[in-house]
Order: C-alpha cells, then structure tokens, then sequence
C-alpha cells in the first residue's frame, strides 16, 4: 500500500486536515477491510476500480466514484474489485460544513454523491479535470480552486460549536461539555441543538472518537504495550472502559487489532 498526505492551502488549514492519495496494486485474492471511524468527514474520488461497500455480512454496494463520506460511529467493510488508486480530502469535523448548505447530520453514517450536494454539471466538469489531471499536484490545485469558490461567506459554524471541538482536540477528546461550560450552562443547551446539524454526531460521541484516535496512535506506535498504561495516558477512567469504547468503534478488541490483517488500512491510516 502507498498512501501518502499533503499539506493543505494556507486558507483551507483551519478547515482541512490533509489531502491523501492510496495506491494499491490488484490483489489475486482481495480482502476486506475494516474501517475505523475517525470523527471526520472525507471527499473521495476513486481513480481506479470500483470498491465495494458492505451493508451486511454478504451484501454490499459499490461506492459512488466522487462521494463524500459523513461522519460514521460504527466500523464499515469495503473491498476492492481490483487496483485501488483514490484522491481524499480529510476535513476536521467542522470542515465541510463551511462548504454546502446540507445539513451535515443528512450525510452520517453513509457515502453521499458529491453530485447530490453540489450539482450534476458542476461536480461532472469537476470528476473530468480530476481525472485527466498528471498528477497529485494537480488535482490538489483543482479541489483547492473548486473549494475557495464556494466557502460559505458567512460563519457557517457556529463559535460554540467550533470552541468545543477545539476543546475536544487540545484534550485528545477527554474535556467533558460540563467543564467546557461550567461557567455558562445555558450554552450548552445552544450546543446540543447545532452540533448535530453542523457536525453530524453528538459533542459526546464526537469526544469519544477523539480519545480513541488518541489511543490508537500509541497502540499502533507501540508506545506501551500495556494496556492499562495506554488507557490512562488516554485518560480513560480504567482499562474496562478503555475496551469498551474500543469495541464499540472498531467492533474488536485492542489486542486483536494489531495483529487483524483486515484492519491494515485503518492502522495505515492511523499511523
């Protein structure tokens, strides 16, 4: 696998984490693999052959060739049906919402048509140049183009909101909204409300995302081999809730992730 990032445009920084590219050469005999929710939102555009999605065990669908992918709060397969190559754009979680007037929480937990959000005509002249561009480069000149065109003038994210995440990610997602508040209760209540619409999850599902991907890094940078020790640097109450919330995200246990040949991609992405 050959997956590489890129910087964003000084003007995108705040809303963009990176650009990324995957590579993988066609496999005799595919393998599914395990994705692993992150707390952001992705534009993808799948350069090579097309990738499955599963739905359930057996059944799945193919993924849109340009999509955007929401906010997801549970482990997903996919598989490819032969070589990979895709260009993503990787949004923090208060991103993409600068971008369209959907509201975010309509694309959670599934792959949305990038043509649904931004127009048929405009989104085929825009896979068109993606596609016949030379080079990484270039495409990362494209989508920057095709992006500052369209930020929202106006604050489309709300300050509360945005504060909040902030919060979240200087504490790798271990502030609660009650500390975060404690001096002004009432807005919490104005949280609740426009968090789900601008970020697609809750502040609390939202922050336990954060603190896993914390965990996950020392995990798979195998900077403690304990779990108990990695379960407190991540400022989990113990080890049984450190498991928990593992499971919950990534549908197995921290020990069988780093040796589960489907979750590659994940710890790919992870590292």
């Amino acid at each position: 696998m050959d997956y590489q990032t890129y910087e964003p445009h000084t003007d995108l920084k705040s809303l963009i984490s990176c650009y990324w590219t995957l590579e993988v050469p066609m496999q005799t005999e595919p393998q599914k693999q395990r994705i692993v929710p992150d707390g952001c939102i992705e534009m993808a555009f799948i350069l090579g052959d097309d990738i499955k999605r599963y739905t359930s065990e057996n059944e799945f669908i193919l993924q849109p060739r340009s999509m955007v992918l929401g906010q997801t709060i549970e482990p997903f397969y996919i598989e490819p049906t032969g070589f990979v190559k895709t260009f993503a754009i990787r949004f923090y979680p208060y991103g993409f919402a600068n971008f369209v007037s959907e509201p975010i929480k309509n694309l959670v937990n599934k792959e949305t048509p990038i043509n649904q959000l931004f127009g048929i005509e405009t989104v085929d002249d825009l896979e068109q140049k993606i596609i016949k561009a030379e080079n990484t480069e270039q495409r990362i000149s494209i989508i920057e183009k095709f992006l500052l065109d369209r930020l929202n003038e106006e604050k489309t994210i709300n300050t509360i909101v945005k504060n909040t995440i902030d919060s979240l990610l200087s504490t790798n997602g271990s502030a609660s909204i009650t500390s975060i508040f404690k001096d002004e209760p009432t807005k919490r209540r104005q949280l609740e409300r426009n968090f789900r619409k601008q970020i697609g999850v809750s502040p609390k599902q939202l922050g336990k995302l954060i603190r896993l991907q914390t965990a996950l890094k020392m995990l798979l940078n195998q900077k403690s081999e304990n779990l108990t020790d990695i379960a407190y640097k991540s400022e989990y109450f113990d080890q049984a809730h450190f498991i928990k919330d593992f499971r919950e995200f990534t549908g197995i246990n921290p020990k069988e992730f780093l040796a589960h040949e489907s979750l590659a991609l994940s710890a790919l992405f992870y590292k």
